[in-house]
């Protein structure tokens, strides 16, 4: 049985959805309520949600639901539990009389209620986010970890719902890395001299063998940035999700320590224009999630850090979406579920790594300038997940040249700034409790043009290494 839209249109729906946000435990919030909290008269899209389901059964008992108990969580449609069950990922895959070429496979995320009458007799509604799809399921199939069937005990009694069991996934403690542009012995030096365990390297869909290999044999646990081709991807998306998972599983199963799954999603420079949304990101990040620790438990998974950006003034357009956005929508897409670390990147910072405000630009009040802004940013839709930096740098031209103009805002930084404020990120990255990993971008690159990637490095023209000692001692101290 299916209903159709709500009657709120797209726009007001995603306003109040956005307000909402704040209310919402992503992907593990339980709630009992009465039938007079469920009939206030509200804005909530949940409670919107539950007159949605409330109708669905109302029809199906051809009466109207006079006193009920009711709970919600926010649900992923594809679990392997649904698919042993049903043999199909979707809102439909509750529902054996749907044929499986039937189910509507693109709808994976949103509200499952489960409503019981004065009867006891209980029933479970699946609803979309934007309301304008339903569905009653065969039985009631709630999830352990949202602590089972409903009962008719006071909410109070209810077991809070248990962290998804990736939560304990990777490395304890915080480590530091670079990324590195070729592994050879002066780079090698530097980082050990810098107190560096990781090396990270970006590989294309189809390479990564010898670094997984060249860093174990110099002693440095890897992070392969696995970067995919967003023709493919554009050309035909579940195809690729497929060979992609495929990519990055052999990548687990010889020997990488961590997967940053995708690099910088939320811009059409790595992303199909037209399809650059959270939600779509995690399709890709479950398949990939799943096949990685299929192949190697071990494996770390991090989320594909996006580019930090303010750009869109919407917050999205066809074009990419602001970071802090994109970060909300895999959220809501459940992406908690399919990650053991999220992925940040932070490299336009102007002012020393504990400075909250000051940046001098002339709109300072982005917090891409800040790096406490900057993890709280990304803190905020994953409090139970750690924080990755897999790229994190201070940008001076000093030894070198003139920034291009693109990069003029850092014109001002120093060397002397750059070792300062690199140490400075690891004490406050590693004070802060909640980040396990900084990569610093970057240990030797030498590309000096549009992009100057030379103004990163730690490694100068001449083979000096002020970084080097400023990283040392912070993790020694």
């Amino acid at each position: 049985m299916r209903k159709k839209n709500a009657g709120a249109s797209a726009a007001l729906l995603l306003a109040v959805f956005l307000a909402a946000l704040t209310m919402l435990s992503i992907g593990a919030l339980t709630q009992a309520q009465d039938e007079s909290q469920a009939n206030s008269p509200t804005g909530n899209p949940l409670m919107l949600g539950l007159d949605v389901a409330r109708e669905i059964v109302e029809e199906e008992r051809g009466a109207p639901l006079t006193a009920v108990r009711w709970r919600y969580y926010e649900d992923d449609w594809s679990s392997l539990l649904s698919w042993q069950r049903y043999g199909a990922f979707g809102i439909d895959n509750c529902v054996a009389e749907v044929p499986v070429v039937l189910k509507r496979r693109d709808i994976l995320f949103g509200w499952t209620f489960s409503i019981m009458d004065v009867s006891g007799k209980e029933y479970q509604v699946r609803v979309s986010y934007d309301l304008a799809e339903a569905v009653l399921c065969d039985e009631v199939l709630v999830p352990p970890q949202y602590g089972g069937p409903v009962s008719a005990e006071s909410p109070a009694d209810e077991p809070a719902p248990a962290a998804p069991a990736s939560a304990a996934a990777g490395p304890a403690g915080f480590a530091l890395g670079g990324h590195i542009a070729g592994f050879d012995q002066t780079a090698v030096n530097a980082m050990r001299q810098a107190g560096m365990t990781w090396v990270k390297k970006q590989v294309r869909h189809g390479g990564g063998g010898d670094i997984i290999a060249q860093a174990h044999n110099a002693g440095f646990k890897v992070l392969i940035g696995a970067l995919g081709n967003k023709q493919r991807l554009a050309a035909d998306f579940n195809g690729y999700v497929g060979d992609f998972a495929q990519f990055v599983a052999a990548l687990a199963r010889n020997g990488a320590d961590a997967i940053e799954v995708w690099n910088e999603p939320n811009i059409e420079r790595e992303w199909p224009r037209g399809q650059i949304n959270g939600a779509r990101y995690v399709e890709l990040l479950r398949a990939a999630y799943t096949a990685i620790k299929a192949a190697n438990p071990s494996t770390l998974v991090i989320s594909g850090a996006p580019a930090p950006t303010g750009f869109f003034q919407a917050g999205c357009a066809a074009e990419g979406c602001n970071d802090d956005v994109f970060m909300q929508q895999m959220a809501q897409a459940g992406a908690a579920n399919y990650l053991d670390c999220v992925g940040v990147h932070y490299n336009s910072g102007l002012t020393p790594p504990d400075a909250r405000s000051g940046a001098p630009v002339g709109s300072p009040g982005h917090y891409s300038w800040y790096l406490p802004n900057m993890m709280s940013v990304y803190r905020n839709p994953f409090p139970t997940r750690p924080l990755c930096f897999t790229e994190l740098g201070y940008l001076t031209g000093e030894g070198i040249g003139a920034l291009p103009g693109g990069f003029s805002w850092a014109s001002g930084i120093t060397l002397a700034n750059q070792a300062q404020w690199l140490a400075g990120a690891v004490n406050v990255a590693r004070s802060s409790g909640y980040v396990q990993l900084l990569i610093v971008w970057n240990v030797n690159f030498t590309a000096w043009g549009a992009d100057p990637q030379a103004g990163y490095a730690m490694l100068r023209p001449g083979g000096a290494c002020p970084a080097c000692d400023s990283l040392g001692a912070a993790m020694r101290g």
